[in-house]
């Protein structure tokens, strides 16, 4: 990572109703459920529909890897008190430019609950404070305004919108994209 002594895996976060840790291998079959609705896979850009068997156990075992290189990092996002998984945030990070890009998804049934809002707002804490980055930025699909009123909440500016800049499927999407500066943490 960008500064700070390396740890050997990602320090759990706390937050009032959840509990940001690395995921398991034991979470593989529950990623692939959810994250296979057809609502996740619409609209963000990695997670395929339907989503393959084996593929979440492929990705898991991508994350301590990616750690230890300093590329990013990758919570499961859990409820206390029981510990079930509701979804996944994590930061890219580019470490020449201090930067890390923040993405996420949320289980169907968990949607409009503030869980998403709340593990970013912690992931974003732990970029500027532990990782040391300069900026975090994000990009939604402009048809996905939810994920884009998280980006507010959590502070981030829109900065723009990439017209028809990624193919979903066989259509060319646009994307808003939003970023905040440590600078702008540190003021709200």
């Amino acid at each position: 990572m960008p500064a700070g002594p390396p740890l050997a895996a990602p320090p759990v976060l706390d937050t009032a109703r959840l509990i940001l840790r690395p995921f398991a291998a034991a979470d593989a079959p529950l990623v692939e459920a959810l994250a296979g609705a057809r609502e996740i896979a619409d609209t963000t850009l990695a997670i395929p529909h339907p989503y393959p068997a084996g593929a979440a156990a492929g990705w898991i075992g991508t994350h301590a890897a990616a750690w230890q290189r300093g590329a990013g990092v990758t919570y499961a996002i859990t409820l206390r008190p029981d510990g079930a998984l509701v979804g996944a945030i994590g930061l890219t990070v580019n470490q020449a430019h201090a930067c890390g890009e923040l993405g996420y998804w949320i289980a169907v049934p968990c949607w409009n609950r503030g869980y998403c809002t709340e593990a970013a707002r912690a992931v974003v804490a732990f970029g500027f404070d532990t990782l040391r980055l300069h900026r975090i930025q994000a990009h939604h699909l402009t048809r996905n305004p939810p994920s884009g009123r998280v980006m507010q909440k959590i502070g981030m500016q829109r900065e723009g919108v990439h017209r028809e800049a990624i193919r979903k499927r066989d259509r060319f999407e646009d994307i808003a994209v939003y970023g905040i500066l440590a600078a702008d943490d540190a003021l709200s």
